[in-house]
Order: C-alpha cells, then sequence, then structure tokens
C-alpha cells in the first residue's frame, strides 16, 4: 500500500522558516509529479509547489521567492523548504504523487503549519 508520511511542520513565527518532508514508499518514486498542497480553515485545497520527474517546477504566485521544492530520487523524498513565512501561510500542508500517465493520485495525511507571534 502506498504511503506519503509529512512531517517538519509546527508552529513559527512570521519571517521565519519551517522544512517540510515527505516520504514516499512509491515503488517507482522517479516517474511521480510530487506536489505540495495547502488547505487553510474555511478554504479549499491549492497548490503551493509542484515538481516533475525530470525537475521542471511551478510555484503558487503566493509562495514565489519564499517556497523551494526539491527532490531526492534515491531517498523517494520531497521537501517544501519555507522561508519568510506568514500568517496567511498557515494551513495544513499535504504531499501529493501524481501519476504522470494516469489519473492515479495519493495524498499523505497533513501536517499543520502555524504562522504567528
Amino acid at each position: 500500500q502506498v504511503q506519503l508520511v509529512e512531517s517538519g511542520g509546527g508552529l513559527v513565527q512570521p519571517g521565519g522558516s519551517l522544512r517540510l518532508s515527505c516520504a514516499a514508499s512509491l515503488s517507482i518514486f522517479s516517474i511521480y509529479v510530487m506536489g505540495w498542497y495547502r488547505q487553510a480553515p474555511g478554504s479549499q485545497r491549492e497548490l503551493v509547489a509542484g515538481i516533475t520527474s525530470g525537475g521542471s517546477i511551478n510555484y503558487a504566485d503566493s509562495v514565489k521567492g519564499r517556497f523551494t521544492i526539491s527532490r531526492d530520487n534515491a531517498e523517494k523524498k520531497v521537501y517544501l523548504q519555507m522561508n519568510s513565512l506568514k500568517p496567511e501561510d498557515t494551513a495544513v500542508y499535504y504531499c501529493n504523487a501524481g501519476f504522470p500517465y494516469g489519473r492515479t493520485n495519493y495524498w499523505g495525511q497533513g501536517t499543520q503549519v502555524t504562522v504567528s507571534s
């Protein structure tokens, strides 16, 4: 059974940093499109950042220049480095794995990020 396990969330002051990690139990991790999504209370889940197997990256406009997504195919992990955090970044952050040749999608259980003074 495929599992995506996020870690690294927590409480941080505005302007601070956090690094989220997602460990995937995918047999062919390297071909998957990996992404980080977030969902704030009362809001829809939104894409924060995505990275393809070839290393192409896209970011939501709201996090460009502050967040960095990366992947380690050997370790089957994807990371989200979050700098200059703002209160509006507060949300549950989810790791996603998308199979590029079909509709299969896997989700992690989510990790809470709270930005508050």
